[in-house]
């Protein structure tokens, strides 16, 4: 993805107006990344919960015990997104950081599997509320 396309998606996810097919996983990544790298007014692990949940109501879904929302993905996400960035260029883009994601083991759409068992994260507690991984300690 180019940063235009990233900003696209991003903007777009913002607005409600992303096409729900296009939220995919490399687009959750990609919005994370240039909201943390181009939105210095939004901190995304208190901001994106909300951000979420109204998007999925948006295109239609719902936020409850068995779908929508995630709070354990979703801040396990931002805390890898910060720390593969934490290892690049202080002035890396969006397209860059996203290509270096993507070929990381994030781009793995089952990463999280490494982390946690599957009925653990797929729990109702872990949809609800950050749920330690059981299976081994996120990288620091």
């Amino acid at each position: 993805m180019t940063d235009d396309e990233i900003e696209r998606l991003a903007t777009g996810f913002c607005a409600f107006t992303l096409p729900k097919a296009e939220w995919t996983h490399g687009a959750h990544f990609a919005t994370a990344l240039w909201l943390i790298l181009k939105r210095p007014d939004i901190t995304p692990e208190r901001d994106m919960p909300a951000m979420i949940r109204g998007y999925n109501e948006s295109v239609g879904g719902v936020n409850s015990d068995t779908g929508g929302y995630h709070e354990t993905i979703t801040q396990a996400s931002l805390h890898m997104t910060r720390a593969l960035l934490a290892g690049l260029p202080q002035d890396v883009t969006p397209a860059t950081a996203l290509a270096a994601l993507m070929a990381s083991p994030l781009g793995d759409k089952d990463w999280l599997f490494t982390y946690w068992s599957r009925d653990t994260l797929m729990s109702v507690a872990a949809r609800r509320n950050w749920v330690a991984p059981d299976l081994q300690s996120l990288p620091a």
